[in-house]
Parts: structure tokens; sequence; C-alpha cells
């Protein structure tokens, strides 16, 4: 490629999206996405999608991939994320990284290599995730593979079964395959990240505008399709509680702050995979000035471009 890539980072709600979009439209770059849930056609609102508009001032790439019904694997994301920054780098372009997924950021910004995948493996974890739940399928990892459970949620089936499934797969612990986090080259990309004041009200105010601008339809049109059975499209944060909603099961109060609950700290979780990147430097996402601020950041990406 003709230079490395350039990112901006950082955790849920910290307006990476409006910094993005003034830094690609400076520097002639296009913007890759690195974020899990945006993979997935129709999950728009609640994942914070760029909009058609925003889309047609700046090409974005690695959006609306799938359906939610579909699995994907961040191999396949790894696949299709190098093809596209190949592309790119053939038109002479910059080439943006933007996202929160620290995984889908380290696995084109880093030399990961990820075991392939089996869709009847898979597909036989899942079935076993839903006879003895989310738990019980995490004690079978942790039996099996201690060190890779203790680096993953005990609620995050996806995870989980990721993980149960490359043991299966290779015949090697999926902690076998960490070597490569412990490096961070230089020379695969230049990142900067922004971060955001801690704060619930502010998350509050960003979920109740996705409400306002039509989440709850998007939600039960998503549920009219079978919502519910998607193993992954469920981990992204306030679909299922708003499906609980719409079910009678919580009231919209207590549904908001749940998703602020759960916001917070998936917020915690993207900002401790960050941190350990020592290439990334930090930029207040908030501030007295916010042209000064975007401009600094400017400044730094151009000097990578």
């Amino acid at each position: 490629m003709r230079a490395r890539p350039l990112a901006l980072v950082g955790p849920t709600a910290a307006g990476k999206t409006a910094a993005a979009l003034e830094i690609a439209e400076a520097l002639g770059a296009e913007i890759v996405s690195v974020d899990s849930m945006l993979v997935y056609r129709g999950m728009d609102i609640g994942t914070a999608k760029p909009t058609a508009a925003e889309r047609a001032r700046v090409p974005h790439h690695l959006i609306d991939l799938v359906d939610p019904s579909e699995s994907f694997s961040v191999e396949r994301y790894q696949r299709l994320g190098r093809e596209v920054l190949a592309e790119i780098a053939a038109r002479r372009r910059p080439a943006l990284l933007v996202g929160g997924s620290g995984l889908y950021y380290r696995a084109l910004g880093g030399e990961l290599t990820f075991p392939g995948t089996d869709d009847a493996t898979r597909r036989s974890l899942e079935r076993e995730a839903e006879l003895v739940g989310p738990a019980g399928l995490y004690g079978r990892l942790r039996d099996l593979d201690p060190a890779a459970a203790d680096k993953i949620e005990p609620g995050n089936v996806r995870r989980t079964v990721r993980a149960l499934e490359v043991a299966a797969v290779t015949g090697s612990a999926f902690s076998s395959f960490a070597s490569a986090w412990e490096r961070y080259p230089s020379q695969r990309v230049h990142a900067a990240g922004l971060r955001p004041e801690p704060g619930a009200e502010r998350l509050r105010v960003r979920i109740e505008a996705m409400l306002a601008a039509g989440w709850l339809d998007e939600v039960r049109g998503l549920m009219r399709a079978g919502f519910g059975g998607w193993l992954t499209a469920t981990q992204a944060i306030g679909y299922a509680e708003l499906v609980r909603h719409l079910e009678g099961a919580l009231s919209l109060q207590d549904t908001v702050g749940q998703v602020v609950r759960r916001t917070k700290n998936l917020a915690r979780r993207q900002m401790a995979w960050f941190r350990r990147d020592p290439r990334i430097r930090w930029f207040p996402a908030e501030g007295a000035d916010p042209a000064a601020s975007h401009a600094a950041l400017l400044d730094y990406l151009k000097a990578g471009a």
C-alpha cells in the first residue's frame, strides 16, 4: 500500500462520525468502518450508522455487508478489509479507519491471524448455548481454555462460541493465537483517539434522540423478520432491551435506563482495549473550543497521511 491507514477510534458516543467526516473531506480520504455492528443491514438507528447523506459526502466501506440473520466473523472482516485498503491505495487516496470495535481495528491495524470458521461447528455450539445457557457454555470454555475465558465476559455468548469453535476446528486452544496481540506495529496504522468525558446524561440524550428518530419502529421491523434467534445481532446494545419493552416486559423508562448502563459498560470495555495500544494519541471529545480540538486532531492525522 502507498501509505499506512489513518485511524480515528474511541468509545461509543464520542463523536467519531462527525469528526471523521470533517477529517476525511479535508484529506480526501475514504472511511473504512471498524465497527462490528455496522456490517448488519437494517440495524441503522441503534448502531448510529452513518446516514445516506453522510455516506454521500464521503465514500464509506464495510457497512451493510450482511443481513442480521447471517453470521459474520472477524476473519471474514479482515479479508474484506484488506481488499478495501488495497483498492483505496490503488486510487492513491488515504484510508481512514473509524469506529469503536477494538477487535476490528486490530484486525486491520495489526498483524493478527484469525483461524477460519466452520458453520456446522458454530451452529452446534449456538444450539448448545440455547440449551445450557451462557453460563453453562462459558463454564465449558473455562474448563477447556482458562486463559481464553479470563479475557471473555461470561455473558458474551458470541465470543465464547468463537473460542470453542476455534479449539474444535484447529485442535489448538483459542489462547494460543494470542502472541500477536502483544505487538503494536507502528507501520500498520497512524491512529488518533477521541476520549469523551464520563457521564450518563450525555448517553441518555443520545438514546432518547435515537428513539425520536424511529428506533422502536426499526426494532418492530426486525422482530417481524425473526429478531431474537439471531445470536450476533442480539448482542447489539439496546435491541434486546427494546424487544422486551415492545413485548410488555419493560417500561420505556426502565428500558432507557438499562440501555444507558449497558452503553456505559461498553464504553469502559472499549477504552480498556484502546488504552493498551501505544500508537493511539488521544484528543478530548469535548472542550471549550471544539474547533481548536478538531484542528489539532486533523493536523495530527494529516502528518501521517
